[in-house]
C-alpha cells in the first residue's frame, strides 16, 4: 500500500500545484476545468483565493497519504487517520458522482467542452483517487 500512497499523494500534489499556478496568474487547464452552460458560459469563475483554498487541500490530502504511508514522520491521532483517511476518498468520489447537472458522472449538461472533458478525464480521475483511498483504508 506504501506505492499507492505514494502514488496517490503525488497525484493530489500535482493537483495542487496546478491550483496555486491559478492563484499566480498561470492558465494551465484553468479554463478548460470550468463548467459551462449550453451557451459556452461558465457557471464557476472562482476567484484567486477559491483556487488557493482548494490547493491548499489538495495539497494537504497528499502530504496526509504521505504520513499516512510513514514516508514523512509524524504522529498522528489513529483517530484523526481513519476519519481523514475516509473523508478523502468520500469527497472525490462524491465529486466523480457530481452535482447531477454540470459535473460528474450523472451531469445533464454533457455535450459542452468541458462536459467532455470532465466524462473522460476528471470524473474518472476523482473515482481513481477515490478507489486509492478506499484501497488503502481497506488495507489496515
Amino acid at each position: 500500500m506504501m506505492v499507492l500512497s505514494i502514488l496517490l499523494s503525488l497525484i493530489l500534489i500535482a493537483l495542487g500545484i496546478i491550483h496555486f499556478s491559478w492563484v499566480f496568474g498561470g492558465t494551465f487547464w484553468f479554463t478548460e476545468s470550468l463548467p459551462t452552460n449550453e451557451n459556452g458560459k461558465r457557471v464557476l469563475n472562482p476567484k484567486k483565493m477559491d483556487s488557493a483554498i482548494v490547493g491548499l487541500g489538495l495539497t494537504t490530502f497528499g502530504l496526509f497519504y504521505l504520513i499516512n504511508a510513514g514516508v514523512i514522520p509524524v504522529n498522528l491521532p489513529e483517530q484523526v487517520i481513519e476519519y481523514v483517511g475516509w473523508i478523502i476518498p468520500t469527497i472525490f468520489l462524491l465529486r466523480a458522482i457530481g452535482e447531477f447537472k454540470y459535473v460528474g458522472f450523472f451531469k445533464r449538461i454533457k455535450h459542452t467542452e468541458f462536459g467532455k472533458r470532465d466524462t473522460k478525464l476528471f470524473s474518472p480521475l476523482c473515482l481513481i483517487i477515490s478507489l486509492f483511498g478506499i484501497l488503502i483504508q481497506l488495507a489496515k
